[in-house]
C-alpha cells in the first residue's frame, strides 16, 4: 500500500507522505515511493509547481523509520539507506519544477532533510524543526549536513546536531529558511503555486538550474543540461540530425 501520494490537479502537483500513524517516518517503500513521484514529475512539463506535505496533525515527518534501518549492518546502512536515500532527496531536490515545503508540524531528522529539499518553506508557528540523530547513535545522512549547511549558518546547524535544540519557525524565518509563516501552510503554498503558476515553465527551470550551479548542487550536470539546452535550439543542431539520418556529409550554417 503506496504511503507516498502524488495528486496532480491541473498544473499544481501535491505530493504527500501518507504516514501518520507513524508520524509519517520514512520506510524503504516510502523511499522508493518518493523516487517513483519523481520521475513521474521530472516527466510532466504541464506541471508549474509542486507542493510537498505529510498527513496527520502530529508531524510533517519525524524522519527515518528506526525500525526499517535499525537492524541493517553497517555496509547496507550505508551502502543501502544513507547512500540510497540520500540520491532520492537529491532527485527531489533538482526537479526542474519549483517546489514548496508545507511544514504543518514538526519535521524531524529525514523530515528537516527532505523539507531543505524543498525551493522554499512555509511553516506554521508551533511547528519546530531538529536533527535529534545524536540521541539514537547515529549522524544525520540526507543532506542535514552539507545541504541544509548551504540554508542555515553553522551555528545554527551545529546547535540541533550537536546539542538536540530545535528551531522554531520565528527563528527559521529570521535566517531564510522558511518563506512564510502560517497557520494554513497548505493553503499559503497552495496560494504560492498558483502565483507560480503564472510565469514562465521554461524560464523557471533555466533560474533554478542557473541557481544550483551557482551554489553547488548538482553543478556539473546542470552546466552541461544548459550547455545542452543552448545547443539543442540551434539550426547547427537540427542539421547534424538531419544530415545523420540522410547519411550525408552536414553543411553547418552556424547558427
Amino acid at each position: 500500500m503506496s504511503a507516498v501520494h502524488l495528486d496532480i490537479d491541473g498544473v499544481i502537483a501535491h505530493l504527500r507522505l501518507d504516514n501518520p500513524s507513524k508520524l509519517n517516518a520514512l520506510t524503504i517503500d516510502m523511499l522508493a515511493q518518493l523516487e517513483q513521484a519523481c520521475a513521474i514529475l521530472e516527466r510532466s512539463p504541464q506541471i508549474s509547481a509542486v507542493i510537498l506535505s505529510g498527513d496527520g496533525d502530529r508531524a510533517f515527518c519525524a524522519g527515518a523509520d528506526i525500525k526499517a534501518w535499525g537492524a541493517l549492518s553497517p555496509t547496507d546502512f550505508a551502502r543501502n539507506w544513507v547512500r540510497e536515500g540520500h540520491r532520492i532527496f537529491d532527485r527531489f531536490a533538482r526537479l526542474s519544477i519549483p517546489t514548496i515545503a508545507a511544514i504543518h508540524a514538526p519535521a524531524i531528522g529525514g523530515g528537516l532533510e527532505l523539507a531543505a529539499c524543498a525551493d522554499i518553506r512555509v511553516m506554521a508557528p508551533m511547528a519546530t524543526l531538529a536533527l535529534p540523530e545524536a540521541q539514537v547513535g547515529i549522524v544525520p545522512g540526507w543532506g542535514g549536513t552539507n545541504r541544509l549547511l548551504r540554508l542555515l549558518p553553522e551555528p545554527t546547524v551545529k546547535e540541533m546536531a550537536l546539542f538536540g535544540r530545535k528551531l522554531t519557525a520565528d527563528k527559521a524565518w529570521s535566517l531564510g529558511f522558511v518563506a512564510e509563516i502560517a497557520e494554513d501552510t497548505l493553503a499559503t503554498a497552495m496560494h504560492i503555486a498558483v502565483q507560480a503558476a503564472t510565469a514562465s515553465p521554461r524560464a523557471h527551470e533555466v533560474a533554478k538550474y542557473q541557481i544550483h550551479a551557482a551554489v553547488g548542487e548538482d553543478r556539473a550536470a546542470l552546466i552541461e543540461a544548459l550547455g545542452g539546452g543552448m545547443i539543442g535550439a540551434t539550426r547547427d543542431r537540427a542539421e547534424g540530425v538531419a544530415s545523420f539520418k540522410d547519411k550525408r556529409k552536414p553543411e553547418f550554417p552556424g547558427s
